[in-house]
């Protein structure tokens, strides 16, 4: 199995790229292939992804919240590698399994909560336009502060790019299929 576009090796890097990929794997202890594919083509491009993601960790949403969001956009969107990547984050960031299957199923969760994020999230990816004043007050009456809007609005622009980059691509999926 191999990706659409040929990426070196990370440990091929040079220069500012290296730099960067070293931060990475001093961060999760590796360099993921969707991040060394990026970083190899684009290395500012995945700098921005990766502040965009620091600018989220000091948010309003929880480490939970931000890998709902994120799997509920890679499910809709069926790109394999960020459902794969972010059904193992989310494990991490504390979500039960059968909490992460059900995000990816686009099922109930059990949590009011949590499922009224997976809906927020839905609509704004299913509708078009300006989105119903229903669904941003039933965002509200779950708990969501107004400012959270801002938060799930850059988690979405976030993974979104990572999606269509993987799509594209066809990233070669490194994450252990979850159980």
């Amino acid at each position: 199995m191999t990706a659409r576009i040929d990426t070196p090796a990370a440990t091929a890097a040079t220069g500012d790229t290296a730099d960067l990929f070293a931060g990475i794997r001093k961060a999760v202890g590796r360099v993921p292939n969707a991040y060394a594919a990026i970083g190899a083509l684009n290395t500012p491009a995945l700098q921005a992804m990766l502040s965009a993601d620091a600018v989220l960790a000091r948010g309003t949403l929880s480490a939970q919240d931000r890998e709902t969001v994120k799997l509920v956009v890679s499910a809709l969107a069926g790109c394999d590698y960020c459902v794969a990547a972010h059904s193992l984050a989310g494990k991490a960031a504390g979500l039960p399994m059968d909490t992460v299957r059900a995000i990816h199923a686009l099922a109930p969760t059990g949590d009011a909560r949590r499922d009224a994020l997976v809906r927020f999230v839905r609509a704004l990816h299913e509708q078009p336009g300006t989105l119903p004043t229903e669904a941003f007050e039933a965002f509200r009456a779950a708990g969501f502060a107004d400012a959270a809007v801002v938060d799930v609005a850059l988690a979405v622009a976030v993974i979104t790019f990572t999606n269509v980059f993987n799509r594209v691509n066809d990233t070669v999926v490194d994450f252990p299929e979850l159980k």
